[in-house]
């Protein structure tokens, strides 16, 4: 995989650049801040950009920057870094996109497998999100959305949390030791509870179900 960094912690560049080494990845730019990462020739050339959210141009350098790159570069990954897990950023985030995009918690990608394994989800289309913040929004539902989350059964609420943190069905499955089948099950009754209208792709209709999830559960950082 070719990734481009973007990250003004020289400490930390340097330890992502040795990661992604080891994992085998092609390192194809690498700056400190993000407008040079936009201006790059070699970005073009990337699967993937990681990007600190707090970078010059400041104060969110990195967001701002991933809204550029995905006008840009539209089928371009983003992982968006930071050191701290807040809901207001996750929000910017997903205005950006909700495929092929993701916020994590620099801690958290800190060994190769972690990292490779977030990156690879994110190249193939999935938004990743930080499970602690995941499990945070789940503390204040509120509204419409409340009471459509009220009637999912514990299993499907299970489902859709992980679902909100970008899982695939099999990812989803291989997490609750259950069959590929049965979660598909529990994902269809999900956008039937939440009212999803079935004219939408799949794709389409799962990005809803994880929106509504998340607009529930919004509380402030």
């Amino acid at each position: 995989m070719r990734v481009a960094i973007a990250e003004d912690g020289a400490l930390f560049r340097e330890g992502l650049v040795m990661l992604l080494d080891d994992a085998g990845h092609e390192v194809v730019a690498c700056v400190d801040n993000g407008d040079s990462l936009f201006e790059a020739p070699e970005t073009a050339t990337a699967d993937v950009a990681v990007l600190d959210i707090r970078m010059p141009p400041e104060p969110d350098g990195g967001i701002s920057t991933a809204e550029r790159l995905r006008a840009k570069y539209p089928k371009l990954g983003l992982l968006l870094l930071s050191h701290y897990a807040e809901t207001h950023y996750l929000m910017r985030i997903l205005d950006i996109g909700t495929e092929r995009i993701g916020y994590r918690l620099k801690e958290k990608i800190a060994s190769v497998e972690v990292l490779t394994d977030t990156l690879t989800r994110i190249q193939d289309g999935e938004i990743v999100i930080e499970p602690v913040l995941a499990k945070r929004l789940v503390e204040r539902p509120r509204g419409k959305e409340e009471k459509a989350l009220a009637t999912l059964t514990e299993r499907e609420a299970e489902v859709l949390k992980l679902m909100a943190e970008g899982r695939s069905n099999p990812g989803i499955a291989n997490r609750l030791f259950v069959s590929p089948k049965a979660v598909e099950k529990h994902v269809a009754s999900i956008l039937s509870k939440l009212g999803i209208p079935p004219e939408d792709t799949h794709h389409h209709r799962r990005v809803l179900a994880v929106l509504t999830y998340l607009r529930a559960h919004w509380t402030e950082s």
